[in-house]
């Protein structure tokens, strides 16, 4: 069991590096190429992976201010400069991988940085070359430029003005027609911005193709596999895995919402009623901000003082961003200063139960970098993307014992409830945005037209039960467009399908042990990225979400215990 962390550790506010230059970058890749000139491998290699994690924790500093307020002048002209900056960086890191990987003596260059890097980065080399370098400035621009437009929704509703986030509430009230107004207010702000968000997509789908072409694959979807690093499997093991989930969890969750549906009386469940999971409404987070971040405290101490020690290092130190307010970029997400070895939390609190689950998640992502910080090098400080979810998703369940003291106790059954409905839930709309990203980028020459089409056909496979009514954006294929992933991090999606087979596993595992469960988890955590993501599910004694029956069995407990 490791130490609980000092709490007299680092303080988010303290954390600067200046900012880099392509001169000053040059030259420091110009010297580590000196030592290895000279035979000096290992001295360049420390040299090298210093580098990087100062490199990546300006890079992280950029990018999180100027999600904190996208509208603030000096972070956006920051995070252009980091995104105009990085392609010269990945130029540099890739000719030394390179250079490297060219050397005879790969058994004692497996033996200094451990051989899953040897395989990553003969991953990472497929995946750049200088001819896509200004490609790269312009796929971020783009990125950046649909945030800030989601950013800037200012929204009325019920006398009040919100962002896309603020809406949280609204969606999830008791009252339907309040439910409903809230989806009307969302889906009218794509609508008004569609075209906008039509040619940024297009921009982006036709950019990618190009620079796979330019790569030497035959379209995207080869080269997006790649840059996520997903080295143990491929495009035909994730297409079994959405049957899996056609099969076992689509006819489970229409079951779960025709339950709804007659619980509350409905005549029809229409798209807004599918928030409402619990006929007595949502349990919410008991108090606000402040009194869940202090209760999160004493629930973490009940689940295991390491995790309990690093929360309060997170909390005192000022590593979280957790208030939603305008101009602060939606969503949640962990991020990390790797010359520090503490991570940062950044979400958006609407005073719904997404708080409890998104602060939950983040926290687990966070842990795990925590927890793996002394692992040999910058490429294992994260594991690749469905690997890293594991983590996430593990402690929302993980914390299902402990969860009445962020919601109190007597919503505490039902929260379990809801949040595995919730889980379950995930699933079909997680493979259905995973397939839609393969039909985009199988047809790059598509229309905006003929991919909310793609869409709606999807849709029908994935999620037969969604009734939009009135909302007619929605009918014609937009949903898609409100998912940052799509656009910001194409085939990052069903990673979070993938890891919660693995989560639920723990799920089971925890009903059974909490104490083992619990054990294995965290050990998990301090594996970092150190292995490739089968490698990591079987090493903490779960199933890959790719075996026959692994999606059979979780789905089986959930509904023997949720009683459908």
């Amino acid at each position: 069991m490791t130490d609980a962390p000092n709490v007299d550790g680092p303080r988010f506010d303290s954390i600067s590096e200046p900012k880099p230059t392509r001169a000053g970058l040059t030259a420091e890749y110009a010297a580590i190429n000196a030592r290895l000139d000279r035979a000096e491998r290992g001295a360049a290699l420390a040299e090298w992976d210093a580098l990087r994690r100062r490199f990546d924790t300006w890079t992280a500093l950029a990018h999180l201010r100027f999600a904190q307020d996208t509208a603030d002048a000096t972070a956006r002209a920051d995070r252009d400069y980091a995104d105009t900056l990085a392609p010269e960086a990945a130029d540099l890191e890739t000719a030394v991988k390179r250079r490297l990987l060219a050397d005879p003596d790969q058994s004692d260059l497996a033996a200094l940085v451990g051989p899953h890097a040897l395989r990553l980065w003969q991953t990472d080399v497929t995946t750049f070359d200088p001819a896509i370098k200004p490609d790269l400035e312009q796929e971020a621009r783009l990125s950046a430029h649909y945030t800030e437009l989601l950013a800037s929704a200012k929204l009325e509703i019920a006398g009040q003005s919100v962002n896309l986030a603020g809406l949280g509430p609204y969606a999830e009230h008791p009252d339907r027609s309040v439910r409903h107004q809230a989806e009307q207010v969302r889906w009218g702000f794509f609508a008004a911005n569609a075209e906008a968000l039509d040619s940024l997509y297009d921009q982006l789908v036709k950019l990618r193709h190009a620079m796979a072409r330019k790569l030497g694959f035959a379209d995207y979807t080869a080269l997006g596999y790649r840059r996520l690093r997903r080295v143990d499997y491929g495009s035909a093991d994730v297409a079994r895995y959405r049957e899996q989930v056609v099969r076992h969890v689509v006819p489970l969750v229409a079951r779960l919402l025709e339950a709804r549906r007659v619980a509350n009386g409905w005549d029809r469940l229409r798209f807004w009623d599918e928030a409402l999971i619990d006929p007595a409404g949502n349990p919410r987070p008991e108090g606000d901000h402040d009194t869940l971040v202090a209760a999160a405290q004493t629930m973490f101490e009940a689940m295991d003082p390491r995790l309990a020690g690093f929360y309060r290092l997170m909390s005192e130190g000022g590593f979280m961003d957790l208030k939603n307010r305008p101009g602060k970029a939606g969503g949640g997400f962990c991020t990390s200063f790797p010359t520090q070895g503490v991570p940062f939390i950044f979400a958006n609190f609407n005073g719904t139960h997404h708080d409890v689950g998104v602060f939950t998640h983040e926290m687990g992502h966070a842990f795990q970098n925590w927890e793996s910080r002394d692992q040999p090098g910058v490429d294992y400080l994260w594991p690749t993307m469905e690997a890293a979810e594991i983590n996430s998703m593990a402690l929302e369940f993980l914390a299902h014992p402990g969860i009445g003291k962020l919601v109190g106790e007597d919503a505490a059954d039902r929260f379990r409830r809801m949040h595995l409905i919730g889980a379950l839930a995930l699933l079909p709309y997680g493979v259905c945005v995973d397939h839609f990203q393969h039909e985009v980028y199988a047809h790059p020459d598509a229309s905006p037209a003929d991919r909310h089409a793609m869409w709606v056909r999807l849709e029908a496979i994935y999620m037969p039960w969604t009734d939009y009514g009135d909302l007619a954006f929605l009918r014609q294929g937009g949903r898609w467009q409100a998912k940052p992933h799509i656009y910001g991090s194409p085939f990052y999606y069903i990673d979070y399908t993938l890891a919660q087979c693995c989560a639920m596993q723990f799920w089971v595992r925890s009903r059974r042990d909490y104490t083992a469960a619990m054990e294995a988890y965290v050990r998990l955590c301090a594996r970092g990225g150190s292995a490739p993501f089968q490698d990591l599910v079987r090493s903490a004694g779960l199933v890959s979400p790719f075996a026959d029956g692994a999606l059979a069995d979780v789905v089986k407990e959930a509904a023997a215990v949720l009683g459908v």
